[in-house]
């Protein structure tokens, strides 16, 4: 699934408070031409809504927000084939890789780096990258671990997509400018579809 996730290059944010949106959205990413979505746990329609996108077999649908086993067992079983964690917990990472789910933890220091290393992760969640430093950091982070790979979230917007892209490190990026809460909760699928469309057009124009 990474290797999915780094071909589309970017990986809508989803929050969505109701999972009679889903099918909506799904036609949405789909005709966006980025059939990929990480579905937060961030509100209570969470588990419905991977539940409902899962039933795509055109859409890659993961579970972002994780902190806890329980909510790790909770996406598997809704049918969730990635997982996100805006930190660093073994148990997450452990009890994902016991399910055969690829996770993305947050990681921003080299402690947790070299802790994500140990526990077998080669990829790693920058999060809240624009708190963090941004690409400036994530270069200075890759130079000595030149293995690992960087997903960052939080703050990213098409007017720096170029700064995370254009790095060797950093496979895709994470954002949720393409997919409106707003936009979601009225079931705007042109909107969607248009913003996600302008997303991979960018992201296509972008070399390393």
């Amino acid at each position: 699934m990474l290797s999915d996730i780094t071909r589309h290059r970017i990986v809508p944010v989803v929050v969505c408070s109701d999972a009679g949106r889903a099918e909506a959205l799904g036609e949405a990413l789909v005709r966006g031409g980025l059939p990929i979505a990480e579905v937060t746990f961030r509100t209570a329609a969470a588990v419905a809504t991977i539940t409902a996108l899962a039933r795509r077999d055109d859409l890659l649908v993961g579970a972002g927000t994780v902190l806890s086993v329980e909510q790790v067992e909770r996406a598997a079983e809704a049918g969730a084939r990635f997982i996100v964690s805006p930190g660093l917990d073994a148990d997450v990472v452990r009890r994902s890789q016991a399910l055969g789910l690829d996770v993305l933890p947050g990681c921003v220091t080299p402690s947790e780096i070299m802790a994500a290393r140990r526990l077998g992760i080669s990829t790693v969640k920058f999060f809240p990258a624009g708190s963090y430093g941004g690409a400036t950091t994530i270069a200075a982070l890759s130079a000595p671990f030149g293995d690992v790979r960087f997903v960052p979230t939080g703050g990213v917007s098409l007017a720096n997509l170029a700064d995370y892209l254009g790095q060797k490190c950093i496979p895709a990026v994470g954002g949720s400018w393409m997919v409106p809460a707003a936009a979601i909760d009225a079931g705007d699928v042109d909107t969607i579809a248009r913003l996600c469309a302008q997303a991979v057009a960018a992201a296509a124009a972008i070399e390393k």
